[in-house]
């Protein structure tokens, strides 16, 4: 008989945010189109990065063009790693600019600082930096030559909430930093972001651009009561996932199996990577036996030069968008009897 996995849910059942939702319910509260949930989510936030401005809105794809917006980013260019969350590419052509990609470390997932002066130019507008599948981007590096060039810096911590960095939390380096509540996230309410910033001009343009009457780009108040108490157990949810990484790697290395491409160290974990070849079909035989993975971003090293400009060589992204498997968080959060059946499994040849 071949081996499955029992079925994994996410989000978790918790009494915390069962009673949060129950509350806002019975108070009528979670049909204000502004209230005490959102504000008390928005004081958590600002406590939490030090941010002097928040702003919640639907989703973090949103959030990711609202920052651009912020800081003005119009006509001109904006740098990523051409390996990156496809939405971040479509938000800077959604504000006019074009996209400069720069090839990821290799073997990694983040940003090379070494490609930042090619892909530099007088019509640079901004730079964003993601923090992918457990690592965590190189941020005094990337912070002193933003500053040394005079280009803001949006900090996409959508997978990485928690983590830290030479003393600092991720989302504190950039000019701006956005968070992402979608559904299969650490911290999730189905859909929603927030924007994060201590420049109160950015935080003015967004609160500009987003008022139609009412704000067009919102977060519930049902949202913002049930992420508050996930806030509060972030830490302690994040240390979780830590143990079960840790527990995975000893077991797939009883196992010879594959290595898991992540620096947990740094605290915060969305989906941890490894990399081999026919990946397609490894993913395919993994999801058939229950495992929650998944393939890597396909990249935009492919995309036309009317897209984007391409500075240097994007191999180290061509590599990661080919070979990557994705390991969903939620199986960190299971029991050694789970990750035993995991690792066989991920062991297979």
């Amino acid at each position: 008989m071949p081996i499955t996995l029992p079925p994994l849910p996410w989000p978790l059942e918790d009494p915390a945010i069962a009673e949060a939702a129950r509350a806002a319910i019975a108070d009528g509260s979670w049909g204000q189109y502004e209230g005490r949930h959102g504000e008390r989510l928005r004081q958590q936030i600002r406590e939490r990065w030090s941010a002097s401005h928040v702003t919640l809105c639907c989703s973090g794809t949103m959030a990711m063009e609202l920052a651009l917006r912020g800081l003005r980013v119009q006509a001109g260019e904006v740098i990523l790693a051409a390996y990156d969350f496809p939405g971040n590419f479509r938000a800077v052509e959604s504000v006019g600019a074009s996209p400069v990609l720069v090839d990821v470390e290799p073997g990694r997932y983040t940003l090379n600082p070494q490609h930042l002066d090619a892909a530099f130019s007088p019509q640079t507008q901004a730079l964003i930096v993601s923090h992918l599948h457990g690592e965590l981007a190189p941020m005094s590096q990337l912070r002193q030559w933003a500053d040394a060039h005079g280009v803001p810096m949006v900090e996409d911590v959508c997978q990485s909430p928690g983590a830290a960095s030479d003393g600092r939390l991720a989302g504190q380096w950039g000019d701006v930093a956005t968070l992402s509540f979608g559904g299969s996230k650490l911290l999730t309410a189905g859909r929603g972001g927030a924007v994060l910033t201590s420049r109160e001009e950015v935080s003015q343009r967004i609160l500009v651009y987003s008022e139609r009457g009412n704000n067009a780009f919102p977060l519930s108040e049902l949202q913002a009561a049930v992420l508050a108490p996930q806030l509060d157990q972030l830490d302690a949810m994040n240390e979780r996932r830590r143990l079960g990484i840790a527990q995975l790697r000893r077991l797939l290395n009883e196992r010879s199996g594959p290595e898991l491409l992540l620096d947990d160290s740094h605290g915060a974990v969305f989906r941890a990577a490894w990399r081999q070849p026919a990946r397609d079909e490894e993913v395919a035989r993994l999801s058939a036996a229950g495992a929650p993975v998944g393939a890597g971003f396909r990249g935009f090293g492919r995309r036309s030069s009317r897209r984007c400009r391409k500075p240097v060589d994007l191999s180290e992204s061509a590599i990661a968008a080919e070979s990557t498997l994705l390991l969903h968080h939620r199986a960190l959060l299971a029991d050694e009897s789970y990750l035993t059946i995991l690792a066989d499994l991920m062991a297979a040849r």
